[in-house]
């Protein structure tokens, strides 16, 4: 699993049929220290997320392993929203204090 900041919205009218219905986001990934690395990716979101939200995301085959995306042609998918991330005995993320936000 890698941490990721949703940052962006991609939007697709012609796409494979088996994507229709499922929302696409353009996501950042992130360092333990919650940093930005710079490295962008799109991934099907399974949980409801939005832009801004610290996010985990699956890649390759374990990104078809959420529900109901066992046939959707996808190699990341984004399964949880991070309410907040401890990295080397010190708070870096929490969900709940804005100032903490990547």
């Amino acid at each position: 699993m890698d941490l990721a900041k949703v940052e962006g919205t991609v939007v697709s009218t012609v796409k494979a049929d088996r994507l229709h219905g499922y929302k696409l986001l353009l996501v950042n990934l992130l360092k333990p220290d919650i940093a930005p690395t710079g490295e962008h990716i799109v991934a099907v979101d399974t949980v409801g997320c939005g832009e801004g939200e610290v996010v985990l995301i699956v890649r390759g085959s374990s990104a078809r392993q959420a529900e109901k995306l066992a046939h959707v042609p996808t190699d990341a998918s984004i399964v949880a929203i991070v309410d907040s991330v401890v990295h080397k005995g010190k708070m870096v993320f929490e969900k709940a204090s804005s100032g903490m936000e990547a």
